[in-house]
């Protein structure tokens, strides 16, 4: 009889699938590095544009957090596995990097929204969305309300009035600005946008990049933006939490493809460098095309997936209706991943 209790204690024990070993990462320890890989970048973004940029990145996690938990209760699953997992503040400090620094605190509402509850758990929650859920909230709020996303404050050298914490504070949650004359007076379009509408008023390149909010590359403060992306992207290179292969090739593609367009006319066409260093290709090679479930599995599935969003990204700047497409070039492609992936499958072994 003891062996029989024995035998059925033996079989109502619970153990995990094949090869019974311990992961040797995980998903709350990726997505820490990646948090620690954008302090530089963060920490640059507040240097040129003010403590705006931090308050929107706490809003946004705020409304991340809170949209997970309810989610996840709706859904009846426990909250402290997913909660703590990260991936939510992680969506909600890229998709903050992307939305001017004095944008009202409803737009991190609204993006968070369709971010965590449409885009990533209505699909069935981490792991399984078709797209990134930072740029799924960042399309929505740009496309539903333009005039505020594109109000982007001078770097704080060129700025005659630069908000500190407490009236960066009021202009967010109350709309009031103080010892200003409002919007207008307060922002102004982002170098990209100005040598689009610059170009497409028949205006010489070199008239336009006269102007002080350029700098050497790129816009002025948005280069050295880009510079410490870079570098904590090459930080999660060397961690290999991240290939190599969709940041080589969207930068790369984006050199490649807009060099014959800048020697056949300078006069209308940026500079190759110019465009990495200007908007958010930089970060979006790095931390966002390159999210491992919404891109391809395959090495050559990756450096498809991240030409393409080159590729998709200058046509947009240079023919389309917003002056950076970065994040629609991502979606676009986060489309066409399934597909890339069935044409660009590993050989099987022994085949």
């Amino acid at each position: 009889m003891a062996k029989q209790g024995d035998l059925r204690m033996t079989r109502s024990f619970e153990t995990g699938g094949a090869p019974h070993l311990p992961p040797r990462t995980t998903v709350a320890a990726v997505m820490l590095q990646v948090l620690l890989a954008l302090v530089p970048g963060v920490l640059a973004y507040t240097w040129f544009f003010g403590p705006g940029m931090l308050i929107q990145i706490m809003l946004a996690t705020v409304f991340a957090l809170l949209f997970e938990a309810l989610m996840l209760r709706w859904r009846g699953r426990s909250l402290k596995p997913f909660i703590n997992d990260y991936s939510a503040v992680v969506t909600a400090v890229l998709f903050a990097l992307c939305i001017p620094p004095l944008a009202p605190w409803w737009i991190s509402c609204i993006a968070m929204l369709f971010a965590i509850g449409f885009a990533k758990h209505l699909y069935g929650g981490l792991g399984q969305n078709v797209f990134n859920p930072a740029m799924v909230g960042y399309v929505v709020v740009l496309i539903s309300f333009p005039q505020v996303m594109t109000a982007w404050l001078p770097p704080l050298a060129l700025a005659e009035y630069s908000p500190g914490l407490v009236d960066s504070l009021a202009i967010i949650f109350t709309g009031q600005f103080p010892a200003t004359g409002g919007w207008d007076m307060l922002t102004q379009a982002t170098p990209l946008d100005t040598l689009k509408t610059g170009v497409e008023s028949g205006r010489m390149l070199s008239e336009i990049s006269n102007s002080p909010i350029f700098g050497d590359y790129g816009g002025m403060g948005w280069e050295w933006i880009a510079i410490w992306f870079g570098l904590g992207g090459f930080f999660l290179l060397y961690k290999r939490t991240i290939n190599w292969h969709v940041p080589v090739a969207v930068i790369g593609t984006v050199i490649l493809f807009s060099l014959p367009f800048w020697l056949a006319a300078p006069s209308s066409n940026p500079f190759p460098l110019q465009h990495v260093f200007s908007g958010g290709l930089v970060l979006a090679a790095f931390f966002i095309a390159t999210d491992p479930v919404s891109g391809c599995a395959s090495n050559r599935g990756r450096l498809i997936f991240g030409a393409g969003v080159g590729i998709i990204t200058l046509v947009i700047r240079r023919w389309g209706g917003y002056p950076d497409g970065v994040a629609f070039a991502v979606l676009l492609m986060n489309m066409a991943a399934p597909l890339i992936d069935r044409y660009t499958r590993p050989r099987m072994y022994g085949e």
